[in-house]
């Protein structure tokens, strides 16, 4: 089990560090590339014969030029990933909402509880913040949601997360095949080797809800 466990761990770090990539590669091409190429045309079109829009053009350009350096400052941030949950869990899960509602595609309610401990367990983190992350990839590219609530709680030695969704949701009976019924499993596999459990429930046309119960700290 000890050696189960050291191995996921190893195997999560990996898989959380991919994804912090694959978001700054989404970010850099969606958003601080579309700046750039903005402050780009906005400067190859300056007219110098004509001051006044010449003078509004070069200020557009400082403005785009400032939310570029902001959005760098926040890719910086990210790449802190091991870090990131250092910071504990609630905030690491609160960065990842953050970069979610970016897209514009969905609004996230998140309500971290006010009974968490104050101490968490890093290793518990990890794989629960992987489990956040596995559960955020199947909305994106399975549910078509634009509602997602998170909670999370701590009670009777318990951690308690739960992720819902009103996207198309599906037969919670058999799971759906490809990527994300292994997904899904991959849920379940990694909260049981915390001693945890997850339970998974939707209905076509219902939306989803994902329910983690882990021992914590």
């Amino acid at each position: 089990m000890k050696l189960t466990f050291e191995t996921e761990i190893a195997k999560t770090q990996l898989e959380v560090q991919e994804q912090t990539m694959q978001t700054i590669g989404a970010d850099l091409h969606d958003n601080i590339g579309q700046l750039l190429s903005l402050t780009s045309l906005t400067l190859n079109s300056i007219e110098l014969d004509n001051e006044a829009k010449a003078r509004q053009k070069i200020n557009d350009s400082i403005d785009l030029t400032l939310r570029s350096i902001k959005e760098m400052r926040l890719l910086g941030h990210l790449l802190q990933g091991d870090q990131l949950v250092a910071l504990g869990l609630p905030e690491a899960i609160r960065q990842e909402v953050s970069w979610m509602e970016r897209s514009g595609r969905y609004e996230i309610l998140y309500l971290p509880g006010e009974d968490l401990p104050a101490a968490g367990n890093p290793d518990k983190d990890l794989i629960i913040f992987r489990i956040v992350q596995e559960i955020f990839n199947n909305i994106i590219k399975h549910a078509a949601a634009t509602q997602i609530s998170i909670a999370l709680d701590h009670f009777d030695g318990h951690l308690k997360l739960t992720m819902t969704d009103n996207g198309v949701g599906f037969n919670a009976d058999s799971l759906p095949g490809g990527k994300a019924g292994m997904g899904l499993q991959n849920i379940r596999k990694r909260a049981a080797i915390i001693g945890g459990e997850a339970a998974i429930i939707s209905s076509p046309g219902e939306g989803s809800r994902v329910t983690i119960s882990i021992p914590y700290p």
